[in-house]
């Protein structure tokens, strides 16, 4: 019996986190998007606890000059606040803060080239090795259970390798005309194997209603492309990472395309779609929720 090749362990991911968040300014001037509050932790948060449950050990945070609090959220609690929390009697919220700085190996760039999706990987390329890794953002993200999305977009990785873009059904037309949209042949699992992406083609010239979004797989082979396209980049519009996706699946490179399963996309990257993720957290929150529910019950009555 023919056994299938082993995969390469994915235990490496970057995540984009360079963007200015002007949809949120003034309250961004200082204070990056990723760290705006989900309760009681900052968004960025939830992606990394998300990849350390999936396996992934060292995290690459790609951001700029104004994202000074994010290293400063995953370093360790300093003096002040042990002592404080210590002399309190707050133990165990002085373990869980501590916490935070273990969850993985960090590693902070400063972004360096032209905007666009795909830069944040020109800055990372010389600390991943050749061996897949995962790309996401630290604005938005899906939860799913029992398998996150990380997990699952892990083991069709195990199985078959290639890369694997994590993706939602579009329900609305304007949704054309915010993500890419794959298509392909589709198996009998519902994994498509793709021959096309194309970014924000809205909903005419759309492929068909297939989005990526949130989270990248990425065979290491991608780098070279990005390189690529970055000697040849003009400088005008911005420097994507599809038509690199694109050059590598026709070039005959696997790419997969699976819609997460059990999973609620959530895109906190602008005021309306932040404050309904705030929402629905807080009424997933064990403590918080029955109260907060009321409260919103009684508002509804108001009104």
């Amino acid at each position: 019996m023919q056994t299938q090749p082993t995969q390469p362990k994915v235990t490496k991911a970057v995540i984009a986190a360079a963007g200015f968040g002007t949809r949120f300014l003034p309250q961004t001037k200082a204070i990056p998007k990723e760290m705006l509050p989900l309760i009681d932790k900052p968004i960025i948060q939830y992606v990394v606890e998300e990849l350390v449950a999936a396996g992934i050990q060292d995290i690459i945070i790609v951001g700029s000059s104004n994202k000074r609090a994010i290293e400063d959220h995953f370093d360790l609690p300093n003096s002040d606040l042990v002592e404080n929390l210590t002399s309190n009697g707050k133990i165990e919220l002085l373990e869980q803060t501590k916490a935070v700085a273990n969850l993985a190996n960090f590693i902070y760039l400063r972004q360096k080239g032209p905007y666009g999706n795909a830069t944040p990987l020109l800055s990372a390329a010389h600390l991943l090795d050749d061996a897949p890794f995962i790309y996401a953002w630290a604005d938005d993200f899906v939860v799913a259970e029992p398998r996150s999305r990380f997990q699952q977009m892990i083991d069709l990785h195990g199985e078959r390798g290639g890369s694997v873009l994590s993706c939602i059904k579009l329900t609305e037309d304007e949704q054309y005309k915010r993500y890419g949209v794959v298509a392909g042949e589709e198996g009998p699992d519902g994994v498509i194997r793709m021959s096309t992406i194309i970014e924000k083609p809205g909903r005419d010239n759309a492929p068909s209603d297939l989005a990526s979004v949130s989270s990248y797989l990425l065979d290491p082979k991608i780098l070279k492309y990005i390189e690529q396209a970055a000697v040849g980049f003009g400088g005008e519009g911005e420097l994507m990472i599809q038509p690199a996706m694109q050059a590598m699946i026709n070039d005959g490179n696997a790419f997969w395309a699976t819609e997460i399963q059990n999973g609620k996309y959530y895109d906190t990257g602008n005021r309306l779609e932040y404050l309904k993720t705030v929402v629905d957290f807080a009424l997933m929150h064990e403590e918080l929720s029955a109260d907060f529910l009321a409260h919103l019950h009684k508002r509804l009555a108001e009104n």
